[in-house]
């Protein structure tokens, strides 16, 4: 048996900005995005490489979490174009209409949901699979046990994987992105610590607490170590701060337990919600792929 997390914050951004026709409901309301989830959603249970059968999704809504208390820079929702804000309650209707359990994130961040899904139910499956490219999951990877895969690219990313994509194991990950800084997360990182010399100081330190504020004594060579070094030494707690707000959190208060994250095809109210939103074909599907398993 394999699990299937999902990014639906990530997938929702994915299916706006896709080369998929438009799709708007009778309404007037601009339904691309939610449409676009909802069939990514539906080919995880007919894909042969994923032969879905336990799922869950977790979207942000609102993209804030206790992360923005931590600090001031961290990312929100500002510049969001409106047409995806104006889609976030209904993707988690839909979605949840359609009998996928559904995580709405608004203290903690849909990362943390899908961190603490793979520790929670890790155990009693044959194997995770963390469905975003997200570089933040790396961090959870273990061996082939719980992996990302990348959809854009129909890519499978172990722990091989992030060793061979960031330079350093999942661990160090949050120590990396201290250290490197991760743009799309408001998380600026250290001046001069690029992904290069981050990786092999990490590769032998692993975290940022074991290297040494002297850069005289760092077991391994990297360009520009006098400066890096001053510039980690007068600015350590900066970094503690980024890895703090790197590190997901994996003990979000899930309720269910994994047989009720097994998809038993569409609830009550899908039929009228397709309908609303002029998607009686993909009503259909769904009941005739839940109907056939």
């Amino acid at each position: 048996m394999r699990l299937h997390l999902v990014d639906g914050t990530f997938e929702l951004f994915r299916a706006h900005y896709s080369k998929r026709p438009g799709a708007t409901s009778p309404a007037g309301q601009d339904i691309k995005a939610t449409v676009g989830v909802l069939r990514s959603l539906l080919a995880l249970f007919t894909d042969g490489e994923e032969r879905a059968s336990h799922v869950a999704v977790a979207f942000d809504n609102p993209i804030l979490s206790f992360r923005n208390d931590l600090f001031d820079g961290y990312k929100t929702g500002e510049g969001m174009e409106q047409v995806l804000v104006d889609q976030m309650d209904l993707v988690e209707r839909a979605a949840a209409a359609m009998g996928v359990v559904v995580w709405s994130m608004d203290r903690w961040e849909a990362d943390d949901a899908l961190a603490t899904g793979a520790a929670k139910y890790g155990d009693a499956v044959d194997q995770v699979r963390i469905m975003t490219p997200d570089k933040d999951l790396g961090q959870c990877v273990q061996g082939q046990h719980v992996v990302q895969v990348d959809r854009i690219r129909s890519r499978v990313i172990d722990e091989d994987g992030v060793r061979e994509a960031r330079g350093v194991g999942p661990a160090s990950i949050p120590d990396y992105l201290a250290l490197v800084g991760d743009t799309a997360d408001g998380i600026p990182g250290l001046a001069g610590f690029g992904a290069k010399s981050t990786a092999t100081l990490l590769a032998h330190y692993e975290s940022l607490d074991a290297i040494p504020d002297d850069p005289t004594t760092w077991a391994v060579k990297v360009r520009g170590a006098a400066r890096l070094g001053a510039t980690l030494a007068a600015q350590r707690e900066d970094a503690v701060l980024y890895r703090t707000l790197a590190t997901l959190v994996r003990d979000v208060p899930l309720e269910e337990d994994l047989e009720a994250l097994r998809w038993r095809g569409p609830g009550a109210e899908w039929d009228s919600l397709c309908a609303s939103l002029g998607q009686d074909g993909l009503a259909r599907q769904a009941r005739a792929l839940a109907a056939s398993r």
